[in-house]
């Protein structure tokens, strides 16, 4: 059995990321064909651990963070051949001992939804999100026609 090592590797070159992220699922949903946004998702995401068997990057985790509240793990990718050996579960518990105090968030690929809580992590009903800016424009205009927050109801502030 291969003995896998994990690393903070925030210099991360681009092409090893791409190799894990096109064997893995998650190249399905990024823009592996795209170098220039690569190199700018490794170089504006500021937490990234690596899992290796020796030199063969076979794991990634590359979140954003403030250290302090908020860990968003933007990408976790496992190698096909690697996974079911614990070594995403290893890269998300080093992600959140990186920054001990913040929440450790992500939203999971289709493939990953049952993983998860498999794991120990717990599913949370309020997450929203956009592509574009004129999608957040179009939800604006068609929320001003209903009232909110809803007369006698707390929004939460999570």
């Amino acid at each position: 059995m291969a003995m896998i090592s994990y690393q903070l590797e925030n210099d991360l070159k681009a092409e090893e990321f791409v190799k894990v992220l096109q064997r893995s699922t998650l190249g399905e949903r990024r823009p592996v064909n795209d170098p220039e946004r690569i190199a700018a998702m490794l170089a504006h995401g500021n937490l990234i651990l690596t899992a290796r068997d020796n030199d063969r990057i076979v794991g990634v985790a590359r979140s954003l963070t403030d250290f302090s509240f908020c860990t968003y793990l933007s990408d976790l990718a496992v190698d096909p051949d690697y996974q079911h050996r614990g070594i995403g579960k290893e890269l998300i518990r080093r992600t959140q001992l990186e920054a001990p105090e913040a929440k450790l968030i992500l939203l999971a690929a289709p493939a990953a939804v049952h993983y998860y809580p498999h794991i120990g992590m717990k599913r949370h009903e309020h997450c929203f999100y956009i592509d574009r800016a004129d999608e957040l424009t179009l939800n604006v205009y068609k929320l001003s026609l209903l009232q909110w927050p809803p007369i006698g109801k707390t929004v939460c502030a999570c």
